[in-house]
């Protein structure tokens, strides 16, 4: 009986299989996007669970009923495209190609310590993907930010390998003011190490919803890198990408030639007797047959190469990627060079509910920089020295020509020699990487460790020879070899344990909340040693000749605890709030600890019932309040420190002891900036058309200023670091785009706004703070009621033509003699009768009201486009070099602006008499400058040649033609109206603006190979 059971069963099932078998057919089919097959596409028979996704060659199969009606369809899904309903109408092939969706494109943004939906965002975010990244072919990340992001400014160094400055929504601070850089969620010093090749997209994080969870060290805004890792179900790819060019500067200053310059410095020894020899005594006649452009001396084409590497793949339990990249840049200026060996590899693995991975990048850098030589940059010395002396001179130790004072009347330094005699090298190698580990608890929970480092380890060393550049007595010299090496560490580690918990109630209900403490620990090394060498240039070794040593190492340590919850009902309604507390050593043990906080609010007004049939498929109006830290001073500052050098009077004689160097300030605390910021979010026709708009405004207060102390107390430093007064800063940002991605022909244009303007609020009842200088004076500062940093100086109102006009202004000393006709003539502000430092006042501000970036892109079969308009306006520049060129107050090559300089009534208003009163060149307006711009920052045209042409051993191949820097509109006279901080002259971030001959950015031509395997 059983047995016949069994057998009837059996039968049964053979044949009901069979007739499920029979009633199937199989559709396939190849998905592929604009740049070829697509893998891991879900398709999926529309209203069943019947599906399949696409294989490594964008190729799927799926098996279905064979009667399945008229209204059948296949649907098509992917992340970051369209999804597509396809109707089966009795076919057994479909092949479709995806369309890039612009809503989803950005769906999920990388925010602190973790990522977000971007319809779930409150603050103010901006996006920069790889594509626009390596658009430009740039040394480091920082400069791919420039015109990007509204509310970012990068004032860049045309010098290679040195960073540019990046100041997110103005100043906050008279301190540093550079932002936060985390890379990977590993804290790091800055992205010049980071190959850009390497990154996969940058989010620039500026209000206090989104900066507010690094607590102390999100007062400047926050830059989060992510790198590029390998995808799940992924094979092997092999990816290589080089581009090699060249780099130049065309602009000169139009300076005297050797027949003006001779006859100026006639006319200008017989006011300043006597004419210089070389010119007077026959003996060297021979000099005064040069024609020397030290300009053209120091400026070259410089050629710049790049080559990167990259394996990536992966499957459901790992990825990896693998990188390799090399940079050589040769600078615009001789001997200046830049080149960099970069190593990546990134990987994570998944074991069920456990997760680990790493991420490590090594880069090694060595950099030629530009050297200066008496306090005086190479253009300075290059628009100063006298066109006659020759650039060499083999009978000179050394093999140069230069000035000799008694000879030549001026001690211009043969720049040649000072960039090219003897060496300088700064070498660096960088670490930066992390370890991570999560595990989920329960469904949603999830606990994650992390370890990041940062190591920095450096050795900068310069060798100059013996050198003599006259043989008559040259005003430079040194009998000796001079020697220095300077070497150092600098290690931040970093460890985070965080607790994670997602979950939604009702599926509308939808909650995050994150728990985190984290540790930094930073320790930093330095030794400085120096000697001469008396015997030998060949040796370049320290010894104990004329020897100087010293060291120094500090600690720094931050401990942070942070809580956050985001709530959303149904992506509609968006609430957010986070807490965080922070400890920091660089303060004293009253005010160690610092509280920070930020409260956040959105609606999602496109995901209301009544805006279903809307054209309008994004509109979101968002808010954000709270407040972050500043703890960006130097080490030890609330303490008294000892100085070993200070000088006693003893018995009539000098002796050396030690004392307190300044005075301990315990109650010394953070600088907290309270930040808000109100936004709208707008995006048309399936984001075809995009708008953002921003207002934010933010106040800075407990500003940490050093404050003078009376000099009676005996300090050696007689200040005191403290907290004192508070800064406004506010602005607007704009974004809007336009995407067009359907047809043979696509095409996008991106514009960028932003503005910002701050007014220091009070500083502690001082009337001012001095900032940067130049020739023993103070050009900028700080006081109430104004810009940070902002020039202050005299007023100009043209030139006194006769006597008249000098006794109608110098009403209070009539007698006087010193200020003459054909001197500057300067506004008496408080108008008694006298020019003198009470007069001066605002006469600038080095930093722009508004920056801009414009974005054009298209692409036509093969073809690409892009064009990238970068701008800003509403600086100035106070012009140092003008102050060289026309201040005409010692003898030195000038500007051919002073032939045409006072001679007597009536012929020039604007160039003062040669060697006049010494007020004519007291820091003034004479010498700023509308530094606004508008410069075509790239332009890139390429070609993609068709998929197969090469057979299976391509997949890709890209060739491209690029230029940088290409064409500047501004009515600034200098070089480069693009003023940042003076990497050579150490002045720092007072001197943002004041332009000492800094090296200007160069013109490049690149042609660029991209290659996929």
């Amino acid at each position: 009986m059983r047995e016949n059971y069994f057998k009837s069963s059996l039968f049964l099932l053979c044949f009901l299989c069979f007739g499920f078998i029979s009633a199937q057919e199989t559709i396939t089919g190849t998905v592929t996007d604009a740049n070829g097959p697509l893998p891991g596409v879900n398709v999926i028979l529309e209203g069943t669970t019947t599906g399949t996704t696409t294989d490594f060659d964008g190729n799927y199969t799926l098996e279905v009923e064979e009667d399945l009606g008229p209204d059948a369809r296949l649907i098509f899904s992917y992340i970051s495209y369209q999804t597509q309903q396809i109707a089966i109408n009795d076919r057994s092939v479909i092949d479709i190609n995806m369309v890039a969706d612009a809503q989803s494109l950005d769906d999920v943004v990388v925010v602190g310590y973790g990522t977000q939906s971007r319809a779930e965002v409150t603050g103010a975010i901006s996006s920069i993907d790889t594509e626009e990244i390596n658009s430009l072919p740039v040394a480091t990340a920082e400069q791919a930010l420039q015109g990007r992001a509204s509310g970012v400014t990068v004032i860049n160094s045309g010098a290679p390998g040195n960073s540019p400055a990046v100041r997110i929504r103005g100043l906050a601070s008279p301190n540093n003011n550079d932002p936060l850089y985390v890379i990977d969620g590993v804290i790091a010093g800055g992205l010049g190490s980071l190959n850009p090749n390497d990154i996969k997209n940058i989010q620039v994080l500026k209000d206090a919803s989104t900066t507010a969870v690094y607590g102390s060290r999100g007062a400047n805004g926050v830059v989060l890198v992510t790198t590029k890792s390998g995808k799940a179900s992924q094979k092997a790819e092999l990816s290589f990408d080089s581009y090699s060019g060249v780099q130049f500067n065309s602009n000169r200053y139009d300076v005297l030639n050797t027949e003006q310059y001779i006859q100026y410095a006639r006319e200008f020894g017989e006011i300043v007797p006597p004419v210089p020899g070389r010119i007077t005594d026959p003996q060297y006649a021979d000099f005064l047959d040069n024609e020397t452009d030290w300009q053209d001396e120091i400026f070259r084409t410089g050629v710049l190469r790049s080559f990167n590497l990259g394996l990536s793949g992966g499957n459901e339990s790992s990825n990896y990627r693998f990188s390799g990249g090399y940079l050589n840049q040769e600078g615009s200026i001789i001997e200046t060079e830049y080149e960099r060996f970069n190593f990546r590899s990134n990987s994570n693995f998944n074991f069920g509910k456990l997760r680990f991975g790493q991420t490590l990048n090594v880069a090694f850098t060595v950099q030629n920089p530009e050297r200066e030589s008496g306090g005086r940059s190479l253009l300075e010395h290059a628009i100063k020295s006298a066109p006659y002396l020759p650039v060499y001179n083999s009978n000179n130790r050394g093999g140069f020509q230069g000035p000799n004072s008694t000879l030549d009347g001026q001690d211009a330094e043969n720049p040649v020699r000072v960039q090219t005699l003897g060496s300088a090298e700064n070498k660096g190698i960088t670490i930066l990487g992390n370890l991570f580990a999560e595990y989920e608890i329960l469904d949603g929970l999830v606990f994650k460790s992390q370890a990041g480092l940062d190591y920095y380890k450096y050795n900068d060393d310069i060798f100059i020879p013996s050198y003599n550049d006259d043989s008559a007595g040259a005003t430079h010299q040194f009998d000796f070899a001079q020697i220095t090496k300077n070497s150092g560490t600098n290690q931040s580690l970093t460890l985070t344990q965080s607790l994670n918990y997602k979950f939604d109630i009702a599926d509308l209900h939808n909650f995050e909340i994150l728990a985190l403490a984290e540790d930094q620990r930073i320790d930093s090394e330095s030794l400085n040693a120096s000697s001469q060498n008396p015997i030998t240039d060949d040796v370049e070794e320290l010894s104990l000749n004329q020897a100087g040593l010293s060291s120094a190492s500090s600690e720094y340590r931050r401990v942070g605890f942070l809580g956050r919850i985001n709530y959303n009902f149904d992506q509609k309604y968006i609430l957010a709030g986070s807490f965080r507390r922070d400890a920091s050593t660089r303060f004293g043990e009253n005010n160690r600890w610092g509280n920070f906080w930020s409260v956040a609010a959105g609606w999602n007004v496109a995901k209301e019932n009544f805006m279903q049939d809307s054209d309008i498929n994004n509109l979101k109006i968002r808010g954000s309040w709270g407040t972050t830290g500043n703890d960006l001073i130097g080490n030890y500052s609330y303490a008294s420190t000892l100085v070993t050098s200070f000088i006693y009077p003893i018995g009539g004689a000098a002796m050396q002891g030690t004392t307190a160097e300044g005075l301990a300030n315990p109650d010394l605390k953070w600088e907290e900036v309270t930040m808000k910021n109100i936004g709208i979010d707008l995006g048309v026709f399936n984001n075809a058309f995009t708008l953002s708009l921003e207002y934010y405004n933010n106040q800075s207060d407990d500003l940490l200023f050093d404050l003078p102390l009376p000099l009676s107390l005996g300090y050696n430093v007689p200040t005191i670091a403290s907290n004192v007064g508070s800064v406004e800063t506010n602005g607007f940002e704009v974004d809007l785009g336009y995407n067009d991605y359907e047809g043979d022909f696509t095409w996008s244009v991106n514009l960028n706004l932003g503005t910002s303007k701050n007014e220091v609020l009070s500083i502690g009842g001082l009337s001012g703070i001095p900032g940067g200088f130049f020739e023993n004076e103070y050009l900028t500062r700080i006081s109430p009621g104004e810009a940070l940093f902002h020039f202050y100086g005299l007023k100009t109102d043209g030139i006194y033509q006769n006597q008249a006009e000098v006794d109608e202004v110098l009403t209070a000393n009539p007698d006087q003699e010193v200020v003459q006709p054909g001197d500057v003539r300067f506004v008496d502000m408080d108008d008694n009768g006298i020019i003198n430092a009470a007069d001066r006042t605002v006469i600038g501000n080095p930093y722009p009201d508004v920056t801009l970036g414009l974005n054009l892109s298209a692409q036509y079969e093969n073809f690409d486009i892009s064009l990238f308009i970068q701008g800003a306006y509403g600086q100035d520049v106070y012009n140092t070099n003008l102050y060289d060129l026309q201040g005409m107050g010692r003898l030195f090559n000038s500007g051919v602006a002073v032939l045409d300089r006072w001679s007597g009534e009536g012929t020039s208003n604007s160039i003062p008499r040669a060697y006049g009163a010494p007020q004519n060149l007291n820091a003034s307006d004479r010498f700023i400058e509308d530094g606004s711009y508008t410069r075509l920052k790239n332009l890139n045209i390429g070609y993609t040649f068709d998929e197969g042409i090469f057979g299976d051993s391509l997949s890709n191949l890209r060739i491209y033609l690029s230029g940088q820097n290409l064409i500047t509109v501004t009515d600034y006279s200098g070089l480069d109206p693009e003023i940042g901080v003076d990497n050579v002259l150490d002045q720092g971030v007072g001197s943002i603006g004041i332009d000492r001959g800094l090296y200007p950015q160069p013109t490049s031509i690149t042609f660029g190979l991209q290659v996929g395997f």
